[in-house]
């Protein structure tokens, strides 16, 4: 049990420091708002992996991948959701070009959205269905207790890589924002981050 869960962290590590749309996301929130809003951000990302490592360890996921009708409108919503995303950075106190001031969001708005963001992309119970039957070590034990215990380890290594990438890039944005023109472009990172995430959830 020790070496698989080891074995997992390590893979679980991996992953997370690699490029991808939810630390890329920690990392524009960040660099727009600074540590705060980026650790909020993390939060709301790993809490909704408890909803994915339940749906597993139960059985669910598999069904809802097996209904291609039901799992391309989970996709479609999600992109969606992005997308109004964008649209509201966008729209914040009129054109971002002009001023590049979009009203800094609570801790409590920036959990809920990330909550959202990752129960909404149907990719993560892709990769949950993929990733964690691979590590369970005792395939005749208890099943709902091994995924359960696999999500709990995702959800702490996980959470370790955001928040270091949300407290280096929150440092390196009160720097950035000291020049003019760093919010303007901050913005429409951040703009340019949800509306790549919404086509990755798209693209089969």
């Amino acid at each position: 049990m020790i070496d698989t869960l080891l074995s997992f962290s390590f893979a679980t590590l991996v992953l997370a420091v690699s490029p991808g749309p939810d630390n890329i996301y920690v990392l524009s929130q960040s660099l727009a708002h600074g540590m705060k809003s980026g650790i909020a951000t993390t939060t709301g990302l790993i809490s909704g992996c408890i909803v994915h490592t339940s749906l597993l360890a139960f059985g669910v996921s598999a069904l809802i991948t097996e209904s291609p009708n039901l799992f391309y409108g989970l996709k479609v919503f999600g992109a969606l959701y992005l997308l109004f995303l964008a649209y509201k950075v966008l729209r914040s106190n009129g054109t971002v070009s002009l001023s590049g001031n979009v009203p800094k969001k609570t801790s409590e708005q920036l959990f809920k959205q990330g909550v959202i963001m990752n129960l909404l992309n149907p990719k993560v119970m892709i990769f949950f269905l993929a990733f964690f039957p691979a590590f369970l070590w005792d395939p005749k034990g208890e099943a709902v207790l091994q995924f359960y215990i696999l999500g709990v380890t995702f959800m702490i290594v996980s959470f370790a890589v955001f928040s270091i990438i949300a407290i280096l890039s929150g440092s390196i944005s009160r720097l950035l924002k000291r020049q003019p023109k760093i919010p303007i472009i901050l913005n429409w990172f951040q703009i340019i981050v949800f509306v790549g995430i919404a086509i990755f959830i798209l693209i089969p």
